[in-house]
């Protein structure tokens, strides 16, 4: 019997929860060990999802427990942290953004190369089943020729106390946010990108960072797409993701996902955003 593989688990703030549910219901693998500054916040981990608790990352990698780690710290101490992983051999699926710059980004691609370990950023979306599903449709021409993408994530939020709205600690505002997803979900479906304009919105919050942008892209392919993002207004949209063809639509969707191809009937073929189940399928994906 194949031995599980033992990951350690670093920041265990909101999204770290649905990172340990993914890995108690993912059959090769186990928490072993949670840290975080603050040991209130480690213990309540463990004694939820089990492993052993830490307050410094260094301590967990000294045990010597993990094969692999989630790093799900504010973006500030990425970099930091996931160059003391490298050097202990393990491998790292880290949290998105994966830094607030391109340059600490870069350094910790060329580490991550050097030691010989899997590193990879967090991007849920590319990992619903609908998303796989829709991608697979495209190539198998349900919609004939793709000539949009479309993807929204639009919602009011109050972003006045969060670390994501301080530039010192995030990188940014929503681009480098909610961007991330945007663009990998583009990669995921349509190829690299040839073109990229990007334009900020009023800043209705009054933030130090945008909170709104819309983005238009070109990929090689030819194929537009059109990103909007917002933290403060709701757009209506059928889905967080579009895929208009010369013979149909795709539409991704939080709650449904459908098709329609002859102008007025929809037909469904999945249930949507499901969190859980995506960061399940992104373990199994890093597992391999």
């Amino acid at each position: 019997m194949t031995n599980k593989i033992r990951f350690g688990l670093i920041g265990a703030g909101a999204i770290a929860n649905t990172h340990m549910d993914a890995i108690a219901r993912h059959p090769d693998t186990e928490l072993v060990a949670v840290s975080d500054v603050s040991s209130e916040a480690a213990a309540n981990a463990v004694s939820t999802f089990g492993g052993e608790a830490f307050t410094d990352h260094r301590e967990m990698i000294k045990a010597g427990k993990i094969d692999a780690a989630i790093v799900c710290t504010p973006p500030i101490t990425h970099r930091d942290i996931c160059l003391d992983l490298f050097e202990a051999g393990i491998n790292v699926l880290c949290e998105k953004p994966l830094s607030i710059d391109s340059q600490s980004a870069r350094e910790m691609l060329s580490a991550a190369d050097r030691a010989g370990v899997k590193f990879t950023m967090a991007s849920k979306f590319r990992y619903v089943e609908d998303t796989t599903r829709a991608r697979n449709m495209v190539r198998d021409g349900l919609v004939g020729e793709l000539l949009v993408f479309e993807n929204c994530f639009a919602s009011p939020v109050d972003m006045s106390n969060r670390w994501n709205a301080n530039p010192a600690v995030s990188g940014g505002g929503v681009l480098i946010d909610n961007g991330t997803h945007s663009i990998d979900i583009l990669h995921y479906l349509l190829g690299p990108i040839a073109e990229l304009q990007v334009i900020e919105g009023k800043r209705y919050q009054k933030l130090p960072v945008e909170d709104t942008v819309n983005m238009v892209v070109r990929a090689e392919n030819d194929v537009v797409g059109r990103i909007d993002l917002s933290w403060s207004h709701q757009l209506q949209r059928r889905g967080f993701v579009n895929l208009v063809g010369s013979d149909g639509v795709i539409v991704v969707g939080w709650q449904a996902s459908a098709y329609c191809t002859d102008g007025k009937t929809w037909i469904r073929f999945g249930e949507g955003y499901d969190k859980v189940q995506s960061f399940v399928n992104q373990i199994d994906n890093f597992t391999k």
